[in-house]
């Protein structure tokens, strides 16, 4: 797979390598220098958490913990 450098020194990440690395819009992706080459990989949580909370979505566990941290603030 090829991609051209823009004027700015942008490049446009295959389609392919997108999916199957699922870097999305608006993700952070690092580069490093490899000898002669130059790579790249997604930065965060995403991918090391792929899959982990497949059993109930993200949101309802944040929905939870706010609940929780709510109700400790009325006790107060």
């Amino acid at each position: 797979m090829t991609s051209r450098v823009g004027p700015k020194g942008q490049v446009v990440i295959p389609q392919q390598l997108r999916r199957q690395l699922d870097i999305k819009p608006g993700d952070e992706v690092e580069f490093w220098i490899d000898g002669d080459h130059v790579s790249v990989r997604p930065v965060g949580l995403r991918a090391p958490l792929r899959g982990r909370f497949a059993d109930e979505p993200f949101t309802t566990e944040l929905e939870r913990q706010r609940a929780d941290d709510r109700a400790r603030e009325n006790r107060r």
